[in-house]
């Protein structure tokens, strides 16, 4: 697999790799996320950006430590749903590395990211956000398997094997797959699923189906 780093080659781990996602308030769309690691440790974190900053159409992914990796922004104006991604904060005059559009598909999530520069690599997001069920895939790579290079999965507590609620999931990345870029189109999404809510109660037998108990 070729190197997938967008954000920053220190969040593209050596083998596969399963974060576990946790959506910190559920009083507005997105209101904040914590990401940990494999160890229990806090890898990413989206403070609270509730209504006000919906209005802005801005997000920003920090690290543990609290430094700006990366800004996600609606684009306006747009013929279609587009948000774009520029690296660190405030985006004021510097140029995107990456944009989400989302498909007109009824019944199921359909969402293309193209990554700037050099690399022209573009990849594609399907399934069922609201079910916690989507793959990104690697479209512009010359292998023509579907394996993905990211997932969203419902989590699973092992030790009861219990499905956990919607608002804790799990984000697994192939190796070289940069994480704090899957996680910046995991805010897109989020951002998307918002304002396309009606989606989660839309079946979808195309959709993959999560695993019983996440490797």
């Amino acid at each position: 697999m070729r190197s997938g780093v967008v954000i920053e080659e220190g969040f593209c781990f050596k083998e596969d790799t399963q974060l576990t996602v946790l959506k910190t308030s559920r009083f507005f769309t997105g209101d904040g996320f914590t990401v940990y690691d494999t160890k229990g440790e806090v890898l990413f974190r989206v403070d609270s950006y509730g209504p006000d900053a919906q209005l802005n159409d801005e997000i920003v992914l920090m690290d543990a430590s609290g430094k700006c990796l990366l800004t996600v922004r609606r684009k306006r104006p747009s013929l279609h749903q587009r948000w774009e991604g520029f690296l660190g904060e405030k985006c004021n005059g510097k140029k995107p590395i990456f944009s989400v559009r989302r498909s007109s598909i009824i019944g199921r999530l359909s969402v293309t990211v193209e990554v700037y520069g050099n690399s022209g690599e573009e990849y594609q997001i399907e399934g069922s956000f609201p079910q916690r069920c989507c793959r990104f895939y690697d479209t512009s790579s010359p292998n023509e398997s579907k394996d993905p290079v990211a997932e969203i999965r419902r989590k699973v507590d092992s030790s009861k094997n219990v499905l956990l609620g919607k608002d804790v999931f799990s984000l697994c990345v192939k190796p070289g797959f940069d994480a704090a870029f899957a996680m910046g189109l995991v805010l897109v999404l989020d951002q998307i699923n918002g304002q396309y809510a009606e989606d989660e109660d839309v079946a979808d037998p195309t959709r993959p189906e999560p695993d019983d108990v996440p490797s």
